[in-house]
């Protein structure tokens, strides 16, 4: 059995996420991935220095609307948003400094 890392089946609509205040990062990966996994690390590294980030990760797949809206192709995808505008996105990041300068950028630090 696989350790679950959070990805929610059940996820915001796009509306949602469009309304969103402050700094969030949408997350879009499945907990079986592997290049999902190998990200877990430096983003949670990253995030410990912007505790005020809300951190949304939402499992993608055929038939999941939020990740096609954001043109979503390979996993993990990192769309970092200031209320709900997309500022940045990473994809398929394995170190800490791309994500950390991101999150600097939509946290204002």
């Amino acid at each position: 059995m696989t350790e679950s890392t959070g990805y929610l089946e059940e996820q915001p609509g796009r509306a949602d996420i469009d309304a969103l205040t402050g700094p969030a990062l949408l997350v879009f990966g499945t907990d079986w991935c592997g290049h999902c996994r190998i990200a877990e690390r430096p983003m949670g590294r990253a995030l410990t220095d912007h505790p005020g980030v809300q951190v949304i990760r939402a499992e993608d797949g055929p038939g999941r609307p939020l990740g096609r809206s954001f043109g979503v192709k390979l996993w993990p995808t990192l769309i970092f948003l200031r209320d709900g505008q997309e500022v940045s996105r990473l994809v398929r990041p394995t170190a800490d400094g791309p994500i950390a300068e991101a999150l600097a950028e939509i946290d204002g630090s």
